[in-house]
């Protein structure tokens, strides 16, 4: 059975917690955020995010938010004093797709479907250096490493792409 991408709604977001959860460094995860359910429907009233659906259920989400909605956090931090973007820049991520459905395409279609409900808008994000996979599959996405930064002892790449 296929999948879909779209926007999200509020309705999803126990599917994203759930597969957030699923994904921590605890779970044998990589995904290096953890955001609590109101924080999750801050960032969707700022900017649309996207997820991907297989028979209803959710199987991959992508996070953005302005720069300013997660500026508390101090990666992100981090991240934008090594690559502050354009003025009207977002910040791309958390991205996860569940571990069954990895290498279907799932993440591209999430992006493909978020540079049409961002056009003509920077997106910026990081990866950790000791992920491959990660860091292969953005450079597929056509990003472009724009710095890098450590954070807690662990080099992180920038990424920047244009929508």
């Amino acid at each position: 059975m296929a999948f879909e991408t779209g926007p999200a709604c509020a309705a999803d977001l126990a599917g994203i917690l759930a597969l957030m959860a699923a994904n921590q460094p605890s779970q044998g995860g990589r995904l290096s955020a953890n955001l609590p359910r109101e924080r999750l429907l801050a960032m969707l009233a700022d900017l649309p995010f996207v997820v991907a659906r297989r028979e209803g259920e959710i199987i991959g989400f992508l996070l953005v938010s302005s720069r300013s909605m997660n500026a508390d956090i101090p990666v992100i931090q981090a991240m934008l004093e090594a690559y502050p973007g354009e003025p009207d820049a977002y910040v791309y991520g958390p991205i996860c797709v569940a571990e069954a459905e990895r290498g279907q395409g799932v993440a591209q279609a999430m992006f493909a479907c978020l540079k049409e409900l961002l056009p003509g808008r920077e997106g910026i994000l990081f990866v950790r250096q000791d992920n491959p996979a990660s860091l292969k599959a953005h450079s597929r996405m056509a990003m472009r490493e724009v710095a890098s930064f450590d954070f807690r002892g662990m080099a992180h790449t920038v990424f920047a792409y244009r929508s």
